[in-house]
């Protein structure tokens, strides 16, 4: 399929913000049930760079509170964090009563890029694989609900993506050295995928796999599937009236004296 082609097939932007906005209402109902009913959710994003992570990430968040829906990104470990048990910064955010923890990449940094670009020896990365079912198996049995998905992007159009932040001023910020590192070493990181697959895919702590070469489609796919995968109910609120003011025409608070406005310039 050429670049035409594809562009054709993918989603139309008023289709996608048409459905966008019915599972995003959905999601304003799964985030009432969580917060009455005390659940607590691990969502976490792995995937190739460029694969798509912060837009749906986004797509999830932008219409629910984050006081419930919480994303978590953690930077690169510190001097004190590296000396610590692995998953202790993880395990710092995981939500309590009533939150929706969203991990922006997560504990599979060490099975993703720690272990391409060698920053973990063989040893180090193969007990991971090892002890991570065991590990999930806990949380899940402590009563977390643990999602973990992975959005697979083809290789021309993670390309295409990394040529259009080269030339895009606003999306620059996004190309780090470790995005350049990934793009070479695609196949590398292809073997790496097939071995956490293997190794940490489990009955209570599946991967979930969504392709992404079309993000609206992926985004719509994802937000579909978590509204799936989480129980929930609506719940009935009593309709809210405004009341009326208190002492209404008493103060004249349209005029802001003593304080400096700043200039209109749109």
């Amino acid at each position: 399929m050429g670049d035409n082609d594809k562009a054709s097939s993918r989603m139309k932007r008023k289709a996608y913000e048409e459905e966008l906005r019915k599972l995003q209402v959905e999601l304003c109902h799964l985030q009432e049930w969580v917060r009455e009913e005390k659940l607590r959710v691990i969502i976490l994003f792995e995937g190739r760079d460029a694969a798509g992570k912060g837009g749906t990430i986004k797509a999830i968040t932008e219409k629910v509170s984050p006081r419930v829906f919480r994303v978590v990104a953690l930077p690169a470990p510190s001097d004190r964090e590296k000396s610590q048990l692995f998953m202790q910064r993880y395990m710092e955010r995981f939500p309590a009563g009533g939150e929706i923890v969203i991990f922006d990449r997560s504990w599979y940094n060490r099975a993703g890029v720690e272990y391409v670009m060698g920053f973990v020896d063989p040893d180090e990365h193969k007990r991971f694989l090892s002890l991570c079912p065991q590990m999930e198996k806990y949380i899940v049995d402590a009563g977390i609900i643990l999602i973990k998905i992975w959005l697979e992007v083809g290789m021309e159009e993670q390309e295409r993506r990394f040529k259009a932040r080269i030339d895009d001023p606003l999306r620059q910020w996004k190309l780090s050295p470790m995005d350049t590192a990934s793009y070479r070493r695609w196949y590398e990181y292809s073997r790496a995928r097939d071995m956490m697959f293997e190794a940490t895919s489990s009955k209570h702590a599946p991967w979930d796999v969504i392709r992404s070469d079309d993000k609206r489609r992926a985004r719509l796919n994802c937000i579909a599937h978590l509204l799936r995968t989480i129980p929930y109910e609506k719940i009935s609120r009593d309709r809210v009236k405004l009341p009326n003011r208190s002492n209404k025409n008493s103060y004249d608070d349209q005029v802001l004296r003593g304080v400096k406005l700043v200039t209109e310039r749109y």
